[in-house]
């Protein structure tokens, strides 16, 4: 599942999860069915927080960068 976990884009990974978390809450599944879907529901997380981290590190290498060329003092936070 590794290769496919790198293949998903955020929004499927936050998606399937969201589906995953909903069919552990909703229960009638078996032992080995709940911890399957919980095995998934972490790969998925883990997924979505490469995604969010990526893009934190992007946003603020952006930021850096504006500061660095001065761009954005005049005018306030805009």
């Amino acid at each position: 599942m590794a290769a496919e976990n790198t293949a998903l884009g955020y929004e499927q990974a936050r998606d399937e999860l969201i589906e995953v978390v909903r069919r552990l809450e909703a229960g009638g599944t078996s032992l080995e069915e709940s911890l399957a879907l919980w095995e998934r529901g972490e790969e998925l997380a883990a997924v979505c927080r490469r995604w969010l981290e990526g893009a934190r590190a992007r946003l603020d290498s952006a930021i850096a960068a504006r500061e660095e060329t001065g761009e954005g003092r005049e005018g306030g936070d805009a």
